[in-house]
């Protein structure tokens, strides 16, 4: 295994700010997505409900 001689394996943490702002901004685009299609499917529930 290819350690960083501090006795183990890490992450490495030298990831840029801007990548990591990046997949944060996808997480929330995720988390928004999902709620949005949760809402479409209970709009469509209800409405079959009426019918």
């Amino acid at each position: 295994m290819a350690g960083n001689g501090r006795g183990g394996v890490f992450l490495d943490l030298s990831v840029p700010c801007p990548n990591l702002l990046g997949v944060a901004m996808a997480d929330v685009a995720f988390v928004v997505t999902t709620i949005a299609v949760f809402a479409l499917v209970a709009l469509v529930a209800k409405g079959v409900t009426k019918l």
